[in-house]
């Protein structure tokens, strides 16, 4: 399974829940959903449900954020093994950058995508085979 893109958690969450000043955001994230090739990570949906449930300014339900997540099922979605954590491991050593952010990167070269879309890591940098697009920016 190969994907041209990989969506980070903050993709997805504008999709959900951006409103007010995040409505821009929200909208270029629907953008993104609607024409773009990607695949997600058991870490990204999870990560999705918390903030989406728990830290969003405007939180949704419980069962309206796994309606969210059944939509993004539809996608491919890496699964994290030991050999995923192994790997981000070691690019978060390599990049000097945080274990989850490196476990993001791990899965969307698992998953063959070329771009990983966040705003969590620095725009325009190569990190090993992925380069990372603040579609925000």
């Amino acid at each position: 399974m190969t994907v041209k893109a990989f969506f980070d958690t903050n993709i997805l969450v504008y999709a959900a829940v951006g409103v007010g000043k995040d409505e821009p955001k929200r909208k270029r994230a629907m953008e993104l959903v609607e024409s773009t090739d990607f695949g997600t990570s058991a870490q990204v949906l999870q990560e999705f449900y918390v903030t989406v449930v728990r830290k969003a300014s405007r939180p949704i339900s419980a069962a309206k954020a796994l309606e969210w997540i059944e939509q993004w099922a539809a996608f491919p979605c890496q699964a994290i093994d030991h050999q995923l954590v192994r790997i981000a491991i070691e690019q978060s050593e390599r990049f000097t950058i945080s274990y989850w952010d490196a476990a993001i990167l791990a899965a969307a070269e698992a998953l063959g995508a070329e771009t990983v879309y966040s705003e969590d890591l620095s725009h325009g940098r190569r990190y090993g085979r992925v380069r990372v697009i603040n579609p925000f920016a």
